[in-house]
């Protein structure tokens, strides 16, 4: 039998991230088995308030763009109510709703609540946002803890996107009911990598004997850049043809972009079709993240056959369990990157076997349709 979902999301396309790419997959799975989905987002980028993208309709209320869009706060405004009355009318059987802390994850749990459909909260993180100030960290923390206890008072039904978000639940005293892993459209990658549209390395110059290692992602202070790109200063010192590609836009991308070295790529923003593009001719992906839920970016790097170096505060360990996997790195530091970006480099039949078993385990248990099955059983 057909259901109709609402899904929450604070951030949505065009603005790209790992909660986006969640709420996109699982709503393009969701219709077609036939189910009709609705997703509700912020209007971060001052967007039509209403369209309907990939045959989904998208609404957006308006909203106040704190921390530059990273915080959006819901504003009552005309919209606001004409949205609501709009989404009132309508059944929904399940709403979805992706992150915790968000005041658009109030509503959507109230919106659930008082229309008796089934409600969850999925949770995508592992550790507090950060502005990277002491005092105002502080604040935030105080302020996700006060929330999460409103939020409990309306919904008891939460689940994280990899087992380091469930145990991250537990530090706000929440037991999850289970894991609703990210994952992602093996086929659609495939399909794109038998036919590319771009050619990074001849776009970029780079030769064909040489090693490109890439990061994709916010760029953001607590991804690791800043100690990434001085690794790679001190790795081409040992490997002097290797080229660094970062794709992707942020806080960061003007401070990266002044850093002066030709084997630096700094790519921008890509779509998610380019961004395969990328991983095609990548060989090391390394992904030196303070914390991560569970990367989409890491999803893809295994889907293209890259090899992977992340930090083990970033590590799914459901997809890399041990070094047979990857390279996990126990500390984010430029030595530490440098040495585990150096030892994959050292021993490339190492690499092609970590390579075969992370995909073998991204193919049993990281595809929507897994994910999708979960869902429609809740």
């Amino acid at each position: 039998m057909n259901q109709s979902y609402c899904i929450f999301a604070a951030q949505y396309f065009p603005h790209l991230g790992g909660v986006e790419r969640y709420t996109y997959h699982l709503a393009k799975e969701l219709t077609a088995r036939g189910d009709r989905v609705v997703i509700v987002t912020s209007n971060v980028q001052r967007l039509s308030s209403y369209e309907c993208m990939d045959g989904i309709p998208v609404y957006r209320f308006p909203c106040l763009n704190l921390l530059d869009g990273r915080f959006p706060v819901l504003k009552p405004t005309g919209d606001f109510f004409k949205i609501h009355r709009q989404l009132k009318h309508q059944r929904f059987d399940k709403v979805i709703v992706n992150t915790r802390f968000y005041p658009h994850s109030l509503y959507g749990v109230l919106f659930g609540k008082i229309r008796g459909a089934k409600t969850v909260v999925i949770d995508h993180g592992s550790s507090h946002l950060t502005v990277h100030n002491p005092f105002w960290d502080t604040v935030g923390g105080w302020y996700e803890h006060l929330f999460t206890k409103i939020l409990q008072l309306f919904c008891q039904d939460y689940y994280g996107v990899s087992q380091a978000s469930v145990r991250w639940l537990k530090h706000f005293h929440i037991r999850a009911k289970g894991t609703l892993y990210n994952a992602i459209d093996l086929k659609e990658i495939q399909a794109r990598l038998d036919k590319p549209k771009r050619d990074f390395r001849k776009e970029c110059q780079i030769p064909n004997h040489a090693s490109v290692i890439t990061f994709t992602g916010r760029l953001l202070r607590e991804k690791g850049l800043l100690p990434l790109t001085q690794a790679f200063s001190q790795l081409q010192k040992i490997y002097p043809d290797t080229y660094l590609c970062i794709a992707g836009d942020g806080d960061l991308e003007q401070e990266l972009r002044a850093i002066d070295d030709s084997h630096m790529k700094i790519l921008g923003r890509l779509d998610a079709g380019e961004i395969i593009d990328l991983l095609r001719i990548t060989d090391i992906f390394c992904l030196p993240s303070v914390s991560e839920g569970f990367s989409t970016s890491l999803l893809e790097a295994a889907a293209c056959g890259n090899y992977i170096v992340v930090t083990d505060t970033a590590c799914p360990y459901e997809l890399l369990p041990d070094h047979t996997g990857g390279t996990i790195l126990r500390e984010l530091s430029a030595s530490a990157i440098a040495d585990g970006l150096c030892h994959a480099l050292e021993h490339p039949k190492e690499r092609q076997t970590a390579i075969k078993n992370t995909y073998q385990k991204l193919t049993e248990n990281f595809t929507w349709d897994i994910v999708t099955d979960k869902v429609q059983a809740l």
